[in-house]
């Protein structure tokens, strides 16, 4: 919980906290953690906070500045006509699954304005490697296919958009949005593999 505090605090809400009038939408609400995060900020700069979660949290909190959807966050039909167009702020905290992710990122980006931040949570595999303290093969896998996905996506769009990682607790990205352009990701190709690269620690351990 303290991890995850500090991972809210300093890498999300330092970002956004001084953003006059946001928009924001949000994806996953459960405890409300994120939720009351948002809506203090929208109290404060005369936002507004959009919810959205496949369980009903509508009686979590009470605010004029928040408007909860009962909605799974891939049912874009029914969202285009219960969201506002565009965004200032995008925090995607559902379905941690990569083809989930990227769906999901592809569709509400466009949506995104200008210099709008997009925050993926849950980023990183390393609490969850076997013998970790919180060792669980499904987090471990999906995250580290969701921080590989992001980069793949990144890999394409280094002009059009900033990336960043916190590993703290489970992880979150930070997507600055730098223009309105998007390409489809392409798989990273590095050397890694290469025989060049081979021959190098072969080179190394020979030496040894």
């Amino acid at each position: 919980m303290k991890d995850y505090n500090y991972k809210i605090t300093n890498f999300l809400f330092k970002t956004i906290k001084s953003i006059e009038k946001p928009i924001i939408l949000e994806f996953g609400v459960k405890e409300g953690r994120s939720t009351k995060m948002f809506l203090d900020i929208c109290d404060r700069n005369n936002g507004k906070l959009y919810s959205v979660d496949k369980d009903d949290y509508a009686n979590l909190f009470s605010s004029n500045n928040w408007k909860f959807i009962k909605s799974r966050d891939d049912d874009f039909d029914y969202l285009s006509n219960n969201l506002p167009d565009k965004f200032d702020i995008i925090y995607l905290d559902s379905l941690h699954e990569a083809d989930h992710v990227e769906k999901i990122f592809y569709h509400f980006y466009p949506k995104l304005n200008i210099n709008g931040f997009f925050f993926i949570d849950d980023i990183s595999w390393l609490p969850y490697l076997k013998n970790a303290h919180r060792s669980n093969f499904y987090c471990e896998i999906n995250n580290k296919e969701t921080f590989d996905r992001l980069l793949s996506i990144y890999n394409e769009n280094i002009n059009n958009f900033d990336i960043e990682f916190s590993f703290i607790s489970s992880g979150m990205c930070r997507i600055h949005k730098k223009n309105n352009e998007l390409k489809d990701k392409c798989k990273i190709r590095t050397r890694e593999l290469s025989l060049k690269n081979t021959l190098k620690k072969f080179l190394s351990n020979f030496k040894k």
